[in-house]
């Protein structure tokens, strides 16, 4: 059986508290200070600890240096202050997550919902560490360079929490790919992982694509419609190119990760969402934040744990390592025995890559279909030089005043005829996805393309 402990300085709240967790299935401990709760964790270790920020002898937040990493101990930080500043430090410092008095009985539902039973996730990220020790893989990643296993080991202490998550890379690192392994090495495994390209919906649809609408709602609207949100109950939503979501959504989605409710367009019915947020953008945030792209209270909520994906260049000899694996997936595909000779692997890893791994899948894939024999060698298939920028000189005057949109829609333009009308060379110069590339194209009015489900370009 599960074992929580309670510590709160009002006899009342730790009464309420303590009637609700056993109804849960909760053997309890209450304390009404530091003292007392130190000395119930001598005796037992919890599985939870429900502690108020602020205590006669001292912080909530001083019961983390109680507990050692493998304690696998969720920690969740009560404030009667609705100060956002309050919980991200208490969720910065590790805090699985937490809650506002008076405390919402649906909230803490589901914070107990997902505390585990057993060691089993612990033991589980273990037995990957050993993975990664054979074979170079972590969870769904692959590489054993130094910058990867510093991702790795922050990974491993992030999953088991309930903590928000910012990625920042370059594009083709690999965001969605660390997201996913969150998700796995997480209490939420077994729900919903919905992945979500937020530069490639219309700004037109975003909203009720995020948050779901009512039948009637709007035009076309015949159906009910259950959002992003809504689906991923219980599970992780991953916010991709979250610089690219309209700024009155950024706002509408603060509140949800604020509260845990939000409402579907159409009604002013709250749903509430068990849902953990995992954004990732392959722009400097704080620098789309200083260019009006990003709302600061957004960038600072969501940066509750921010985990930096080092470019390919960065990782040394990842990429014989991993062009060796992309080799292997097309040797099994197809059942043939193509490899690559060592003089062709030492010219893998002397370049660039700038389109990351990414670029490489692509280029083993080039160079395997190329290859007459079994040998695979680089000189049949030439290393691609990165797409030049701009030409120098090259300027475009936007008025003060001028809409952001409006701004977007001009520079798109405008890079998209210096490069002669390459989109992907334009997507590459702009910094975003040829797939958003094509959703802006339309919404010009110009001939966009289509994209199918998969997000292949038709």
């Amino acid at each position: 059986m599960p074992h929580a402990l309670i510590v709160d300085d009002d006899a009342d709240t730790r009464s309420a508290l303590t009637e609700l967790i056993a109804a849960e299935g909760f053997t309890i401990d209450a304390a009404a200070d530091m003292r007392e709760a130190r000395i119930h964790l001598v005796r037992r270790t919890p599985d939870v600890v429900l502690t108020d920020l602020k205590l006669p002898d001292g912080s909530g937040l001083d019961l983390f240096q109680e507990f050692e990493p493998s304690d696998a101990v969720e920690l969740v930080v009560m404030t009667g202050y609705a100060s956002v500043d309050s919980a991200v430090d208490a969720l910065r410092q590790g805090a699985a997550d937490y809650l506002v008095k008076p405390v919402n009985f649906q909230r803490l539902q589901m914070i107990l919902d997902r505390v585990p039973r057993t060691g089993d996730l612990k033991a589980e990220i273990g037995l990957l560490r050993g993975e990664l020790r054979r074979f170079g893989r972590f969870g769904r990643m692959l590489g054993n360079s130094s910058a990867m296993q510093t991702l790795y080991d922050q990974i491993a202490r992030v999953a088991p929490t309930g903590a928000t998550v910012l990625l920042v890379g370059e594009s083709g690192t690999g965001k969605e790919l660390a997201a996913q392994s969150i998700h796995d090495m997480s209490l939420r495994r077994k729900q919903a992982f919905l992945p979500v390209n937020c530069g490639a919906i219309s700004p037109n649809l975003i909203e009720s694509e995020m948050f779901g609408h009512e039948r009637g709602s709007f035009t076309g609207a015949d159906r009910l419609h259950r959002g992003y949100f809504e689906r991923a109950d219980g599970g992780t939503l991953f916010l991709d190119e979250i610089t690219e979501m309209p700024m009155e959504l950024q706002v509408k989605l603060l509140r949800v990760l604020e509260t845990g409710f939000f409402m579907r367009v159409g009604t002013n019915k709250e749903i509430s969402a068990d849902v953990r947020v995992i954004a990732a953008t392959n722009r400097d945030p704080e620098e789309a934040v200083a260019e009006g792209r990003l709302r600061a209270d957004l960038y600072h909520r969501l940066n509750v744990f921010p985990l930096h994906l080092p470019a390919l260049r960065e990782r040394g000899d990842d990429v014989k390592l991993l062009a060796q694996s992309f080799l292997d997936e097309l040797n099994q595909q197809h059942d043939t025995q193509k490899r690559f000779p060592p003089q062709a692997l030492e010219v893998l890893s002397s370049h660039s890559w700038p389109g990351n791994v990414r670029e490489l899948r692509n280029y083993v894939q080039r160079a395997y279909i190329m290859a007459e024999e079994n040998s695979i060698e680089t000189a049949s298939v030439p290393l691609h030089i990165s797409p030049a920028r701009a030409t120098a000189g090259t300027m475009l005057m936007v008025p003060v005043g001028t809409s952001l949109a409006e701004a977007d829609r001009q520079i798109i333009l405008a890079t998209l005829e210096q490069c002669g009308g390459v989109k992907k060379r334009a997507a590459e110069i702009l910094g975003i996805s040829l797939k958003t590339l094509y959703n802006r194209l339309e919404e010009y009015g110009g001939t966009g393309g289509s994209v199918d489900a998969a997000g292949s370009l038709a």
